[in-house]
């Protein structure tokens, strides 16, 4: 489809954050940040993106000033001068390219120190309740599950509120740098997760118990974020039904339900919803062909944002397992489903570390590269 017919290039605006088409690059953990500080190839790395056309960029999660945000010493912070000046850094050089760039704060919950046994001793990771939840299907090996299911002691409501401010803080440490919005990273069973999925969360206090108690800490965090930038920069929020430890989780079933997630959250300042899933043309509930994506636009009135396997035949779990993914060409299905406004943006992982210059091949019509984990996940190209 001519680029001048293509949903894929018509602009959007949230808030003050205005974008050239409706291109995404997905967050993707890098890990090419050691002691948390973006070095100049993290500037590279995404202006390069910028440079070939992608609208809007959405960094790889970034750990809040929490002690268990993260174990892995090499993901960026959003606390620190060193680390702020070189996010500044980024920003300057992706708006220098004409792009948009939005920073997605994590805390990883009750995942951290799974990833190693090289954490503090002294500090338990933050879980709702003090379990991982049940084990389902999942690509990690045995140590790191040994690790993760290892039960411990449950979040206190201190704990919650140290949180709270932390991310409140990252954010407005985000809007000093120069950031055009805020994303959080609700998905995956990482901390904000945690609260919503009731495998995770057993509470039965005033932070669990039925939907609208588990949405409440997610709903804090936005509520608290939003009073402290005000109302100019866009918040977008990841959620998935799947959980790292068990792609199989749903924290809905229905349609009803997901309404009853997400309306709290869209109340509490959330202008984008980031539905996260294997295949971005999945249908999401039985009894309609609507995505996920679709569904959170329908039941909140929000824009949506859909993820997943564009241009690949493999999802991210197959493509890690088999090491590449061939090329199929799904983007005529990605361009009706944007045409009929079922979402509004589209954000693209894999591709993206094959081809810098992937909104420039899709604008072209130009022939889709093929993925190559080896390769692509190798270095910051």
């Amino acid at each position: 489809m001519p680029d001048t017919e293509s949903p894929l290039f018509r602009p959007l605006t949230v808030r003050s954050l205005e974008l050239r088409n409706r291109i995404v690059m997905s967050p993707m953990t890098r890990s090419h940040s050691p002691g948390g500080v973006p070095g100049p190839d993290v500037v590279e790395y995404y202006r390069r993106r910028a440079a070939g056309g992608t609208a809007l960029i959405l960094t790889e999660g970034v750990a809040i000033d929490h002690p268990t945000a993260v174990d892995n010493p090499r993901v960026p912070h959003m606390h620190g001068e060193e680390a702020l000046d070189g996010w500044r850094r980024v920003v300057d050089a992706v708006h220098a390219e004409g792009g948009r760039i939005v920073p997605q704060l994590w805390h990883v919950g009750p995942l951290w120190g799974a990833m190693t046994a090289d954490v503090d001793p002294d500090l338990v990771p933050m879980r709702p309740s003090g379990v991982w939840g049940e084990l389902g299907v999942t690509s990690y090996g045995e140590d790191y599950i040994s690790r993760a299911s290892a039960p411990t002691r449950a979040m206190t409501v201190e704990d919650i509120e140290q949180v709270v401010a932390a991310y409140t803080d990252a954010a407005a440490a985000a809007a000093r740098v120069g950031f055009d919005g805020i994303a959080l990273h609700g998905g995956h069973g990482y901390l904000l997760d945690a609260f919503l999925w009731e495998g995770t969360n057993l509470r039965d206090d005033e932070w669990g118990g039925d939907l609208e108690r588990r949405t409440r800490f997610p709903a804090a965090v936005v509520a608290a974020i939003r009073a402290r930038i005000g109302d100019d920069l866009p918040i977008f929020y990841r959620f998935s039904q799947h959980k790292q430890q068990n792609y199989e989780a749903r924290i809905a079933h229905t349609p009803d339900e997901l309404k009853a997630v997400l309306t709290p959250l869209k109340e509490a300042g959330v202008d984008v919803f980031d539905a996260s899933i294997r295949r971005f043309d999945m249908p999401a509930f039985e009894g309609s062909d609507l995505t996920l994506a679709g569904w959170a636009k329908k039941v909140t009135g929000a824009h949506s944002m859909a993820v997943g396997s564009v241009g690949i035949a493999t999802t991210l779990r197959e493509s890690r397992l088999q090491g590449s993914a061939p090329v199929r060409n799904n983007v005529p299905e990605l361009e009706r489903r944007l045409g009929d406004d079922e979402f509004d943006l589209i954000a693209i992982g894999r591709l993206h570390l094959a081809d810098p210059s992937l909104a420039t091949t899709l604008r072209n019509g130009a022939e889709l590269p093929e993925f190559d984990r080896a390769v692509h996940e190798a270095a910051l190209i």
